[in-house]
């Protein structure tokens, strides 16, 4: 995304042109340390443009004191001491179809356990009608390469100049990534776009070091809540940091919920509802829920919602209202407030 900071800074970013030059795969063991393999995919937000490592900085001092062993994969290399393993995949000004043309190739190079795929920004000014289109064929390109891996797809942080083609690509990515579920595919939505806000860019399109490191602990965040997505069955060498824990309703009748807190910081946080059917199954859902005193939520993804303070409720959207008999799917939402405290009262009801 060089491409795009240049031509921001110049007042012309609809004139963004870039050469698709294949890169020669080098080998991606250099700082192999034996751990999960992980696969950070991008372009220069992965790379780490402004700072040199990016979110990998931070999310590596996670891992290292979260006891975790990872090996950071890919044929790039960059980033301070601080990082201990410089290997990913970020390429600066890449769109979604040059990441395409080259993945698989990288993947076979490197067979991650896990990737951290955030990509779409270079096609927001003059390529985003088709963007979702093209995210749902890499993922298909990277899940039918590397079928066993995890995928975590990032919706992608906010862009001077294109904000409003950002928040309609963002939004098809929840219902592409379900789709993708339902296929009995390993990708996990990694709602990214809230965590980020117009203070922690550094030119209107990248991060600073503190936007780095917001994003750094929304990567944590996911990840440990698939554990099998960056541990090899083995308990990690110390134990990793808490969070809120979940509450949740007894399953009564057709449905249960159950939530957590998936990240927070100062004045806001991410939530996340679990929706699972009982012993049959079900079609169409509706969670109730009362949320605590000065919350009030901002975006909401996968659902529904009536309200947004104090008692709210949720149904499902058009692509995730039939679930099979004890089959789950999620809803996510970030909202205003101290997300310390969960909401109460959490019901599903199913018609």
């Amino acid at each position: 995304m060089r491409r795009i900071s240049g031509l921001l800074a110049a007042a012309s970013a609809a004139a963004i042109a870039v050469a698709g030059t294949l890169l020669a795969i080098s080998p991606a063991s250099a700082e192999s340390n034996g751990g999960v393999r992980v696969m950070p995919l991008g372009d220069s937000i992965t790379d780490g443009l402004n700072v040199p490592g990016g979110y990998r900085i931070e999310l590596w001092q996670k891992f290292v004191a979260g006891g975790y062993k990872i090996d950071f994969v890919g044929s790039q290399f960059n980033g301070p001491p601080s990082l201990g393993d410089h290997d990913h995949q970020g390429h600066s000004g890449w769109t979604i179809a040059q990441i395409d043309a080259n993945v698989v190739n990288w993947l076979r190079a490197t067979t991650p356990r896990t990737v951290l795929l955030h990509i779409g920004t270079n096609d927001m000014f003059s390529q985003s009608a088709g963007a979702p289109q093209r995210l749902s064929t890499l993922i298909d390109r990277i899940t039918n390469t590397v079928p066993d891996a995890e995928v975590f797809v990032a919706s992608i942080i906010r862009l001077n100049g294109a904000d409003a083609q950002v928040r309609t690509y963002n939004a098809a990515i929840p219902g592409i990534v379900q789709s993708k579920v339902n296929a009995g595919k390993r990708v996990h939505f990694v709602d990214m776009y809230p965590a980020l806000g117009a203070g922690d860019l550094a030119d209107g399109v990248h991060p600073n070091a503190g936007g780095y490191a917001k994003m750094a602990t929304v990567w944590f965040d996911a990840l440990r809540a698939v554990p099998r997505s960056i541990t090899d069955g083995t308990t990690p060498t110390s134990p990793p940091p808490t969070t809120t824990p979940p509450t949740s309703a007894p399953p009564a009748g057709a449905c249960s919920a159950t939530y957590r807190t998936v990240n927070s910081w100062g004045g806001g946080f991410q939530g996340e509802v679990t929706v699972r059917a009982g012993n049959a199954a079900i079609n169409g859902w509706t969670v109730r829920m009362t949320l605590a005193s000065g919350q009030s939520i901002t975006n909401l993804w996968n659902g529904v919602n009536t309200g947004t303070s104090g008692p709210v409720s949720v149904r499902n959207a058009a692509y995730n209202g039939a679930l099979g008999a004890t089959a789950s799917t999620t809803f996510g939402y970030v909202a205003n407030g101290n997300g310390a405290a969960a909401p109460t009262g959490i019901t599903c009801t199913s018609p």
